[in-house]
């Protein structure tokens, strides 16, 4: 396949341990001290969010549960996460990569494509770009910032995961013409897009590095995984002709979240439990954005995910909301409707056809508006204590998962 990007210059910029680093910035005397974010620090329990380089010297990971962390680390400095200051430390952040481009993409809140082309002229060469670009981001907000660049961005993400992270400078160039020298001999688990799973066929198939994928037939790859398997073998050849676009991400279509069980719920009543959960995580975070949805969907999968059992099915809404009883007592309709009876490991609910919630007031009837007012109330309960403050009653049954999963998800209402 011909690519379309030669002479092209994309970059990847990540900065680096995003939620910690916020934090010592604004806490200087915390500059020479391993900081974490976390969930509950006066509770020492969640989970890591975030750690400074100091921090991952003492063997400390994200996702890792706080008290772990703590018996590695008893002098370790645990900071509640303020998800509002790193989104807005964040478009700070974009701001500066738009004084270089106007073509800037966010990948999430702590990554950037960044498409330079036509700056070169302007900024000096690529690495000079990148060098002025992490100065700029470190002396305005406190921020470290690793850039990979190449022609695309599938090439400029590896470029920077697996070496500008681990380059002393944080900055590395991946020509596309030394991919065979440079980034097929790593190990298949560092190409983007392979996860553990995927990770494990692939070795099945001998396939144990970049390189040999790469030189995998795409017929072979396409006759096992479809399309799945062609995006594999284009990654792995660096072939990427997707443009920076600007943009891409601010209106968003849809707000959801699935959850894989700790094992296979069989009762309905039982399920109904985490889809409670679920219907009300999505509305808090759709409530947090400005939004209303007018199409509510559910999906569920049995245990063999490679053989996969379940369905994915939505209905239209009278009017748009964000109230967790409505969305509920859709999500269970929908499930009650269109589930066969067979064992699920994963469920997951959506809230899609957006709308902002400044135009409730047209649809709003009987005591929909004091009912918005307690779940606002229970969304700043939950901000300031913690998702785990106030729970619904159901979520003490065994089959409930918030309490398990309070301080994973805190992170994700808030991406």
């Amino acid at each position: 396949m011909k690519s379309d990007n030669k002479g092209r210059i994309v970059m990847l910029a990540d900065c680096q341990s995003f939620y910690a680093s916020v934090e010592k910035a604004a806490h200087p005397e915390y500059a020479d001290q391993p900081v974490v974010v976390a969930g509950d620090p006066a509770r020492r329990s969640g989970i890591i969010l975030a750690a400074c380089p100091l921090a991952k010297q003492h063997g400390i990971t994200t996702a890792e549960r706080l008290g772990e962390a703590l018996a590695k680390c008893p002098d370790l400095v645990v900071i509640r996460p303020r998800m509002e200051e790193y989104i807005k430390v964040s478009l700070q952040i974009t701001e500066i990569y738009q004084s270089y481009t106007d073509l800037v993409e966010p990948y999430s809140i702590d990554e950037q494509h960044l498409d330079v082309t036509g700056s070169l002229r302007l900024f000096g060469d690529p690495h000079e770009i990148a060098k002025s670009i992490q100065d700029k981001v470190m002396k305005e907000t406190g921020v470290r910032v690793r850039i990979g660049i190449s022609e695309n961005k599938v090439l400029s993400k590896m470029a920077c995961d697996n070496f500008a992270k681990r380059n002393p400078s944080g900055i590395f160039h991946l020509p596309v013409e030394d991919l065979q020298e440079v980034l097929w001999p790593l190990p298949i688990h560092q190409m983007f897009m392979v996860g553990s799973r995927m990770c494990r066929h692939l070795t099945s198939m001998g396939i144990y590095t970049i390189g040999q994928l790469a030189q995998t037939p795409l017929a072979k790859l396409r006759s096992k995984w479809g399309v799945n398997g062609e995006v594999l073998w284009l990654i792995a050849n660096g072939k990427d002709n997707s443009p920076v676009t600007p943009g891409s991400h601010d209106l968003q279509k849809a707000i959801g979240h699935q959850m894989t069980l700790p094992f296979d719920y069989r009762e309905f009543d039982d399920i109904m439990v985490p889809l409670l959960e679920l219907s009300e995580l999505v509305c808090q975070r759709t409530r947090m954005k400005g939004y209303m949805g007018s199409v509510v969907s559910v999906g569920c999968q049995g245990a063999d995910f490679d053989h996969p059992s379940g369905f994915y099915r939505q209905m239209k809404l009278p009017d748009p909301t964000n109230l967790t009883d409505e969305v509920f007592h859709a999500a269970k309709k929908l499930f009650k409707r269109h589930w066969d009876g067979l064992p699920i490991r994963k469920i997951g609910v959506t809230l899609s056809q957006l709308v902002s919630d400044q135009e409730y007031q047209l649809t709003l009837f009987n005591d929909r508006e004091a009912k918005l007012a307690l779940e606002r109330t229970t969304d700043r309960i939950k901000e300031k204590y913690g998702s785990t403050a106030i729970m619904r009653a159901s979520s003490l049954k065994a089959s409930g998962q918030a309490r398990d999963r309070a301080q994973k998800l805190e992170d994700i209402i808030n991406e």
